[in-house]
C-alpha cells in the first residue's frame, strides 16, 4: 500500500472524475447544483448518467443501485444491471438520466411508523448529488434519499439534508450582520470516532446471544478484564493490524478519510477516527465504515461487534460526534478569531449552542436513544443521560466575566463592550478534556459523546442542526431590527449566558452529587429510551422541526413509533434468546453438575468420609437451579403478556419495567452458576475466551 494518494477515492465518481469526463458546461451546471443545494436540471441528467456508467464499467461494475438509509438504522440497496437488449440477441450497457435521478422501491416492508398502510407499497429514491457515487463489489452505488409516494421522508438522509439547509439559512443571516458578504455557504462538519470490538468468529458462533442480539446476555466477570489499563493504546495484535490495514485501504478507495486507529480501553476493543467533512458526507461514510468493518472482519476470521454494550462490566462502545460549523471561505465559526468582530461573532455562535442544549435537552437525548445505548449511558465509559456542557476553565471564566459586564484579561478585569475589545488569544486546548461530559467544547468544535457505536450519526446531527438553527434564527430576528447593533449584541450575549448557564458543568458527570445538582437545576434525567421518547413529540419539539421544515408532525410521530417498536423488538428478541439458552443448555448443565456432585456425595457417604463440602455445594446448586427455573418462568410469562399493551408506548414501558428486569434477575443467577460449574460442563465460551480470542 505504497501509493495511498493514488488509490484514495479511486472508486469514487468525484470532482476530478466529473471534471475530466463531463462537458465543461455540464460540469459547471452540476457543480452549481452541488454547491447551491438546488434541484438538478433534468436536462443534463442523461449526460451525467452516461459518463458515470462508462466510468463504472471501466472499473468493472456491472450493476447500479440506489443506496439509501431507511429507518432500520442500516442501509438498503436494490441492484439492477446495466444490460439492455439490442434487438439482435445481444445486450448493450445503458444507464439513463431517469435511472440516475430517481428509482422506485417497494416501501411497504420498511418501517414507516404508521405513515403508510402495508398495502401502500410505492416508494421513491432520489439522487443526492452532494454525496458522490462510488463503486463497491462491482456495483455503482448512488447515494439517495428515500420518500413515500406522498412525499413523506422514510429515511434518515432527507431530514438531515433539510436540517443542513436550515442551519445554513440561519447562519448566513447572522454572518451578514457581521459584514461577511463574501460567505455563500455554511456547512455543518462532523468527525465521528467509531469504537468497536473484534472477537474470533469460531468462538462467536458458540454464543447464540452474540449471534442474534449482538451482545452477551450473561457472563461471569473474567479473571482479567481492563483493570490493568494495558490494552488502551497498546501494541496492536498482528491479526488485528492486518484487519486494520485492509479496512484503511478499502475505506481510502471509497474516499473515506480514515485517519486514526488504536486499541481502546477494553480488551478486544478498538477505535477508528476520520478527518472532518460535511455532515452529509460524514454520515454516508460512517455507514460505509460500519458495513466494511463487518465484512472485512469476516475475511479475517473475526466478527466486528458494534453493539453499545456487548459485555457487562467491560467498557461499551460509543461514536463521538465532533460537530462544528464551517464557511465556504474556510472559517470555523466555533473558533475564536483575531479581531473584535470575529470574537464577538464566535461568542454569538457559542451562546447559540449553549441556549440550544439548554432548551432542547430532550431532543438530544432522543437522538441517542436505543435499548443498546441504555446499557452504556452513565456506565462510567460514557456520559450520563443528563445533557450538560463542558467549556473548560478559561472559556467558562470568559463567559462569567462577560455576564458580569467585565472583560477577561490576564492582568485583571476591565470594562468591555462586545465587538470592540479583542478577546485574549488562547490556544486550542486550554484545559483538560472532560470525558464524562455529554457535550464538550474541545477548542473549535463540540464533541457529542452520547451516540452509540451502532447509530447512524444522522439522528444526532439532525437535532443539532435544527435546534441551533432555531437559536440563530431568534438571534437574527433581534439583531436585524436593532437600532444600535453593538449594544443589542452586547445585551443579547449577556442575557443568553445568564438565562442558560444552568446547562454548563465542568465537573464529574458520573458523581451522585451531579445527579442531585442537575435535578436542582431542573435538567432532565431521562434514563431509558421509553422515558426519552415520552418527551419527543411535544408541541415545542414539533414546532421547532416544522418551523425549519426539517420534519412534519406526522414524520415526527412516525419516528417516535418506530423507535418504540424497535425498543420492544430488541428486548423481545433478547428475552427469547436468553430463555432458549437457559432451557436448552444452561439448565441441563446445572442438573448435570448437580448429578455429579450428588454421586460424589453418595460414594463418600458410603465410605463414611466427610461430606460437608459436597452437601453445601449440592444445596447451593439446588437453590440456584430452583431460582433459575423460577426466574425463567417469570420471564416466559411476561413475554406472553408483553403484547397486551394497546399502544407502542405502553408496550415499551412494559418491556422496560418487566422484561428488562426479568432478564437482569435471570442473569444474576446464570452468572453465579457459571462461576460454580466446571468449564468442561458449562455449555458456552466465557468472557475470557471471548475477550482474548483474537491475538
Amino acid at each position: 500500500m505504497k501509493d495511498v494518494p493514488g488509490i484514495f477515492a479511486s472508486m469514487v465518481f468525484g470532482d476530478d472524475v466529473m471534471r475530466a469526463r463531463l462537458p465543461k458546461d455540464i460540469y459547471k451546471n452540476l457543480r452549481r447544483t452541488i454547491e447551491s443545494g438546488r434541484q438538478l436540471d433534468p436536462g443534463i441528467a442523461s449526460v451525467i448518467a452516461g459518463a458515470m456508467k462508462d466510468w463504472a464499467v471501466e472499473k468493472g461494475a456491472t450493476h447500479f443501485t440506489h443506496w439509501f438509509q431507511p429507518m432500520t438504522g442500516v442501509t438498503a440497496e436494490k441492484h439492477d444491471s446495466f444490460i439492455s437488449p439490442d434487438g439482435h440477441g445481444h445486450v448493450i450497457m445503458e444507464f439513463s438520466g431517469r435511472e440516475l435521478i430517481r428509482g422506485e422501491s417497494d416501501a411497504s416492508s420498511f418501517p414507516s411508523g404508521g405513515l403508510r398502510a402495508t398495502f401502500e407499497a410505492r416508494g421513491y429514491t432520489a439522487w443526492d448529488p452532494t454525496s458522490y457515487a462510488f463503486i463497491k463489489d462491482e456495483t455503482l452505488y448512488i447515494p439517495t434519499a428515500f420518500c413515500s409516494y406522498g412525499g413523506q421522508a422514510l429515511d434518515k438522509k432527507t431530514p438531515l439534508l433539510r436540517s443542513m439547509e436550515a442551519i445554513e439559512r440561519q447562519a448566513l443571516r447572522v454572518l451578514k450582520l457581521f459584514g461577511n458578504e463574501d460567505v455563500r455557504r455554511v456547512y455543518a462538519t462532523v468527525g465521528p470516532e467509531q469504537e468497536y470490538f473484534l472477537v474470533d468468529r469460531e468462538v462467536w458462533k458458540l454464543r447464540p446471544d452474540l449471534r442474534d442480539c449482538g451482545r452477551t446476555l450473561f457472563g461471569a466477570k473474567p479473571s482479567k478484564g481492563q483493570e490493568m489499563d494495558d490494552h488502551y493504546y497498546g501494541a496492536i495484535a498482528p491479526r488485528v493490524a492486518e484487519y486494520m490495514k485492509e479496512l484503511d485501504r478499502e475505506l481510502w478507495k471509497l474516499g473515506v478519510l480514515a485517519k486514526t486507529k488504536h486499541n481502546e480501553a477494553a480488551p478486544a476493543q478498538h477505535e477508528l477516527a476520520p478527518i472532518y467533512t460535511s455532515v452529509n458526507l460524514a454520515t454516508d461514510h460512517n455507514q460505509l465504515t460500519m458495513e466494511l468493518m463487518r465484512t472485512i472482519a469476516e475475511r479475517h476470521g473475526m466478527v466486528c461487534l458494534l453493539h453499545e454494550k456487548p459485555f457487562a462490566g467491560i467498557n461499551g462502545s460509543g461514536k463521538h460526534n465532533n460537530w462544528s460549523l464551517q464557511t465556504d471561505t474556510g472559517v470555523n465559526l466555533l473558533e475564536p478569531g483575531d479581531t473584535p468582530s470575529e470574537n464577538a461573532q464566535f461568542l454569538l455562535f457559542l451562546v447559540a449552542v449553549i441556549k440550544a442544549v439548554d432548551e432542547y435537552p430532550e431532543l438530544l437525548r432522543v437522538s441517542v436513544a436505543s435499548a443498546g445505548n441504555d446499557h452504556r449511558l452513565g456506565a462510567h465509559e460514557a456520559p450520563p443521560a443528563i445533557m450538560s456542557m463542558f467549556l473548560g476553565d478559561q472559556l467558562t471564566e470568559i463567559l462569567n466575566t462577560l455576564e458580569a459586564g467585565m472583560e477577561y484579561h490576564e492582568g485583571g478585569l476591565r470594562q468591555m463592550e462586545i465587538g470592540v475589545t479583542v478577546l485574549p488569544r488562547f490556544p486550542r486546548d486550554t484545559t483538560d478534556r472532560n470525558r464524562t461530559s455529554p457535550f464538550a467544547f474541545t477548542g473549535n468544535k463540540f464533541e457529542f459523546r452520547s451516540p452509540g457505536s451502532s447509530f447512524s450519526i444522522a439522528e444526532p446531527n439532525i437535532v443539532l442542526n435544527t435546534i441551533i438553527a432555531e437559536e440563530l434564527s431568534q438571534f437574527a430576528d433581534v439583531l436585524e431590527h436593532a437600532d444600535d447593533f453593538r449594544a443589542t449584541l452586547d445585551a443579547l450575549i449577556r442575557r443568553t449566558i445568564r438565562e442558560h448557564r444552568r446547562v454548563l458543568f465542568d465537573g464529574n458527570n458520573y458523581s451522585r452529587d451531579w445527579v442531585e445538582e442537575a435535578a436542582r437545576r431542573g435538567l432532565p434525567n431521562l434514563l431509558t429510551t421509553p422515558d426519552a421518547l415520552a418527551a419527543y413529540a411535544t408541541p415545542k419539539n414539533i414546532d421547532v422541526f416544522e418551523r425549519h421544515h426539517v420534519l412534519t408532525e406526522a414524520e415526527i410521530r412516525s419516528r417516535c413509533e418506530i423507535m418504540l417498536e424497535n425498543y420492544c423488538k430488541t428486548l423481545h428478541i433478547e428475552a427469547r434468546t436468553f430463555a432458549d439458552m437457559v432451557k436448552r443448555a444452561i439448565l441441563p448443565a446445572s442438573l448435570t453438575y448437580q448429578n455429579t456432585v450428588a454421586q460424589l456425595l453418595e460414594r463418600k457417604t458410603a465410605l463414611k468420609l466427610p461430606v460437608g463440602l459436597e452437601t453445601r455445594e449440592l444445596l447451593n446448586l439446588g437453590t440456584l437451579t430452583e431460582n433459575l427455573v423460577n426466574n425463567l418462568d417469570t420471564l416466559t410469562g411476561d413475554l406472553a403478556a408483553s403484547q397486551e399493551g394497546s399502544t407502542a408506548a405502553e408496550r415499551a414501558r412494559f418491556y422496560r419495567d418487566h422484561i428488562r428486569t426479568d432478564m437482569e434477575q435471570l442473569r444474576a443467577v446464570v452468572d453465579e452458576l457459571e462461576a460454580r460449574i466446571p468449564a468442561e460442563i458449562w455449555p458456552y465460551p466465557d468472557y475470557g475466551e471471548l475477550l482474548y480470542s483474537v491475538r
